[in-house]
């Protein structure tokens, strides 16, 4: 039975490259296939996903997903406020 959390070992380096990767995945999809907005957190939960699957918490799934949900969030938190202070900068 699954009663414990998963112990997660994660360090600065994860938020340091995994964020800037998903944005610049982000904006290289918008940009080139043009995929209409309301799609950009399934994407970037999608990347953050297999990014932290599969390279920075390889052999533990459970932190994998966990720390995933994690990164997308962080991602489109960061890219949500860059859109909003700039449509507030570009009002005044």
């Amino acid at each position: 039975m699954l009663t414990e959390f998963p112990i997660i070992h994660t360090n600065i380096w994860d938020a340091i490259w995994a964020i800037p990767v998903i944005l610049l995945v982000l904006v290289i999809v918008k940009l080139f296939i043009r995929v209409p907005s309301s799609w950009l957190s399934t994407l970037a939960t999608v990347t953050a996903l297999i990014l932290s699957v599969f390279i920075s918490h390889r052999g533990n799934l459970s932190a994998g997903i966990f720390m995933g949900f994690f990164y997308s969030g962080a991602a489109m938190g960061l890219l949500y406020s860059w859109q909003k202070s700039f449509e507030a900068f570009r009002a005044n």
